[in-house]
């Protein structure tokens, strides 16, 4: 039990690549944060502000109203922590509909496997195996507010079953919710004087609802959700009909409260166990509403602090004749916020209502990334008619 209980504290730290690093700030479910789909992950992360796809749900829902499918179907595996482990892996499936003119529905289901752990009691006897594994579910609704400006609202049910049964039984999973409220512009297509253009953006609060808790007690040993927010920008350069490149620029800052510096608090000239339980307990007794406006202001450091907390990714994406893509991408978080650092390559290849997208990710920080020399996969399936571009 002890070597599972060890296994599994050290895969969270690592999701969340806390080690050795100043503030970093921690959450609970950090699954919600991985990119799942290859196309998105071979341009660094980006994807708040990138063309409609199937999997828009993750990063814009709001995209979904000006997709040019009818409806569309993806599924994607992403294999993780590869150089310890062979088991552990994000899986997700997708389906949306645009059903009308100005608007589209969406569902998608992510699951995180962390594989079969062995339990052995202190003498080493085999006392079975568990298989740990986190899920979200959700559904989407998006709506054209105006020919180039669509918003979406998304509702999500979270589930975390790592908890190991204990000598009580008690081996219930923990449960939250959380809403996305996104926002989408695209622009008609511009002549300029050697290409014509289109300039896209978009915004995503993304989830957003109550911390999440394996035993009901909120106030001690509760984590907060990933909450996050996304901005971004991007640009169709039209060469011609058969070349198109797309830069893109994206900013994400989490929701969180940051985790404050303990004090000597009653002046004996040492920092003791007690008085990191009352830091962590003031921490915890923040709501996680709260903790959203908090989140923009609260960095010991100040300003500079806060500003560390911005991460930002930059894209690019080569499409020929609307059948073969080539992508590339940075991605740079803070050393002192976890120090994520990667550059991603990545392909696409569309044959009729078929595309296929993969990537790699080139990680370039002293931290570990989860994901370095992973290859990525994601299948995508479009069928009914098209919509028309402006």
């Amino acid at each position: 039990m002890r070597k599972l209980t060890l296994l599994i504290t050290g895969l969270l730290a690592y999701m969340n690549a806390s080690a050795q690093n100043e503030r970093p700030i921690t959450t609970g479910v950090p699954f919600l944060l991985i990119s799942a789909d290859a196309r998105s992950a071979g341009m660094g992360d980006s994807g708040v502000a990138t063309s409609p796809d199937a999997f828009s749900q993750q990063f814009n829902p709001a995209k979904y109203a000006f997709s040019l499918k009818k409806q569309g179907f993806s599924v994607s595996y992403t294999p993780y922590l590869t150089d310890l482990v062979n088991d552990i892996s994000l899986s997700q499936v997708t389906y949306f509909n645009r059903f009308n003119e100005r608007s589209a529905f969406a569902g998608s289901l992510r699951y995180f496997g962390l594989g079969d752990i062995e339990l052995t009691d202190a003498g080493g006897t085999s006392l079975g195996s568990v298989k740990p594994n986190e899920l979200a579910f959700d559904l989407s609704y998006s709506l054209q507010l105006s020919d180039q400006f669509s918003m979406a609202v998304a509702g999500r049910y979270i589930r975390s079953n790592l908890k190991i049964q204990s000598a009580s039984g008690d081996a219930s999973a923990a449960n939250s919710f959380a809403v996305d409220v996104a926002g989408y512009y695209e622009s008609p297509e511009v002549a300029y004087e050697n290409f014509n253009g289109r300039w896209r953006a978009g915004f995503n609060f993304q989830n957003l609802g109550p911390k999440i808790s394996y035993d009901g007690d909120i106030e001690r040993s509760s984590n907060f959700l990933p909450s996050n927010l996304r901005l971004g920008v991007g640009f169709d350069f039209i060469f011609d009909e058969y070349n198109k490149v797309t830069p893109t620029l994206e900013f994400s800052k989490l929701l969180v409260p940051t985790p404050q510096v303990v004090t000597d608090a009653n002046n004996d000239g040492f920092i003791d166990g007690p008085e990191y339980q009352a830091a962590a307990d003031k921490y915890n007794s923040v709501g996680w509403f709260s903790g959203v406006f908090k989140s923009f202001g609260d960095a010991p450091d100040g300003f500079k602090e806060e500003l560390k907390e911005v991460n930002y990714a930059a894209g690019l994406e080569y499409w020929y004749q609307d059948s073969f893509a080539m992508r590339l991408g940075y991605f740079n978080e803070s050393k002192d916020k976890g120090s994520r650092k990667f550059a991603t390559l990545g392909a696409g290849f569309r044959y009729n209502a078929i595309k296929i997208d993969a990537s790699y990710l080139f990680s370039m920080a002293r931290v570990k990334n989860p994901l370095e020399n992973t290859l990525r996969f994601s299948l995508t399936f479009n069928f009914g008619d098209d919509y028309d571009q402006y």
